[in-house]
């Protein structure tokens, strides 16, 4: 096991897991973050080195971290060898299974080594399942005109306390935080009413993955957040982000939406597996 803190490295890194996409997309969002100035402490883990076969990126481990936090506390995962990956659980201590964690791979093997690995250190791990879908080509989204007296604008703190009350994983003191340091760090995007206040906006998480779409009740039906969603995406893609989002299975509204802008349904799942009782 090595830690990849070389800069030189990790741009060579950043590069080769490019040339993969999509299948590495969440470390490829991970590793390009780190690279743009690593605003939420995260480092990379890989097998060998130049002939890596297994990439896990997680929070530093100099940090001073709170194991408890389910939401600062995020890992991704891509391999070439299945096995290796799984010695890399096994026999390392690549993860801290101490921590609250959540660990996303697209790739079918990644929770089944996942939740093998956790039994064998008799460790409840839970595991679900999304659909991924990313959009190559953010020009073509449609557009829509958004109506007098609104204007697009970044979010700020102090949209964070209605962010945290709408977002159905938000409502704590850890999602607040999590979703401020979101809004600081990555690129997000609002619509502000004529009053200044936000009512439909979409944020960036360190995986460089869309987060917390959402439109306020008495606004919907109007097109916003396909709004919010291209000028998001067109946004990251200028800055050579990966767009992309993680949709549950059974929210079929928005998997019509992203397919109406243009995205496209990856071939395996994202797997998000959860180990929520350290």
């Amino acid at each position: 096991m090595l830690i990849l803190s070389c800069a030189s490295k990790l741009q060579l890194l950043e590069t080769l897991l490019k040339r993969n996409l999509p299948q590495t997309v969440v470390v490829y969002g991970a590793v390009l973050n780190i690279n743009r100035g690593n605003p939420v402490g995260h480092e990379v883990i890989v097998d060998s080195w130049p002939d890596f076969k297994a990439v896990l990126t997680r929070p530093w481990t100099e940090a001073d971290t709170d194991n408890t936090d389910l939401y600062k506390n995020i890992y991704a995962a891509f391999y070439w060898d299945l096995d290796v990956y799984r010695r890399l659980l096994l026999d390392t201590d690549a993860v801290n299974w101490k921590q609250t964690f959540r660990l996303y791979g697209n790739q079918n093997g990644i929770y089944e080594v996942s939740e093998n690995a956790a039994a064998a250190k008799k460790i409840h791990l839970t595991t679900t399942p999304h659909f991924t879908y990313l959009n190559p080509n953010p020009d073509k989204m449609p557009q829509r005109q958004l109506d007098p007296g609104f204007t697009i604008s970044a979010l700020k703190s102090s949209h964070v306390d209605i962010l945290n009350e709408t977002w159905p994983h938000g409502g704590n003191e850890q999602s607040q935080r999590f979703l401020d340091n979101m809004v600081k760090c990555f690129p997000n995007i609002c619509i502000l009413d004529s009053n200044g206040h936000p009512i439909s906006w979409a944020l960036t998480d360190p995986l460089g993955a869309q987060l917390h779409g959402y439109t306020l009740p008495p606004y919907r039906r109007r097109g916003y957040i396909a709004i919010v969603i291209r000028a998001l995406s067109m946004q990251s893609y200028a800055a050579g982000r990966p767009v992309y989002v993680h949709t549950a299975l059974n929210n079929v509204k928005t998997q019509d939406l992203l397919e109406y802008m243009g995205h496209q349904r990856l071939s395996e799942l994202c797997h998000i597996c959860i180990h929520s009782s350290p």
